[in-house]
């Protein structure tokens, strides 16, 4: 019985490293004529095929769809179902997206409920450079609870001045960023302070500004929410649902 324990013991701990080996992959690109930005989360299976979740925005409206499906070992064939909810189990899709991702490229078509034919896509896991990118930002984005100061000044890729804040209420937690250092990324600009990661990409008509693994700036309840930059530098908050 001690043995048999310890197995299930060790293929219980085995499918914790397997679903912590997950990893997020996000391309740009269009769907129809339209240009849109789609977020995958893989979680890889012991064939080499992997289980993929995500969305994808349509950009600058900022229809939000959810994806859930799979990735083949074989030729990269994706396979992925649309629906208007994270959770798509048990309820009808809006479309099916079909292709092929390799070599960081995904295309194929989209195709509607009843299997009609939409549109073509195609996306890529690679991002526009940003060596060139100037602007100077000071704006004050906030919904419902939430809100928050950006203050970025960046020239020729080169930043200048960065201070990112915000606040929850009713608790009043609060966020405060207020130096960092630049840190080379492809296709896009880093900041980094401490473990905090702040990442520019450029998504054409915009430019988002978004934070990852921010908490020792941060109190418990608080949160740096993705910021969306115009051309004109005008901000919005980039709220996706599934927070």
């Amino acid at each position: 019985m001690r043995t048999l324990g310890a197995v299930l013991l060790m293929l219980a701990l085995t499918a914790a490293r397997a679903d912590d080996a997950g990893e997020t992959r996000e391309l740009l690109g269009m769907l129809g004529g339209r240009a849109a930005l789609m977020t995958l989360y893989a979680n890889p299976r012991p064939d080499g095929s992997a289980r993929l979740t995500g969305q994808y925005l349509i950009l600058p409206t900022l229809l939000q769809r959810f994806l859930e499906g799979e990735r083949s070992k074989q030729l990269g064939v994706t396979f992925l179902k649309e629906g208007t909810s994270p959770i798509l189990y048990g309820r009808p899709a809006t479309a099916t997206l079909q292709g092929t991702w390799n070599g960081g490229v995904f295309k194929g078509t989209r195709y509607g409920p009843g299997g009609q034919e939409r549109e073509r896509f195609e996306f890529n896991e690679k991002f526009p450079d940003m060596t060139r990118y100037s602007a100077e930002v000071r704006c004050e984005p906030g919904e419902g609870r939430y809100s928050s100061t950006l203050d970025l000044a960046v020239h020729d890729g080169r930043l200048q001045r960065l201070a990112w804040s915000s606040r929850v209420a009713p608790a009043g937690h609060i966020c405060a960023l207020k130096t960092a250092e630049q840190q080379p990324v492809e296709g896009g600009l880093r900041f980094v302070a401490g473990r905090c990661r702040v990442t520019l990409r450029d998504l054409g008509e915009l430019v988002r500004v978004s934070a990852e693994d921010c908490a020792e700036h941060c109190g418990s309840l608080a949160y740096l929410e993705p910021v969306l930059i115009d051309r004109r530098g005008g901000c919005q908050l980039l709220r996706l649902n599934s927070r």
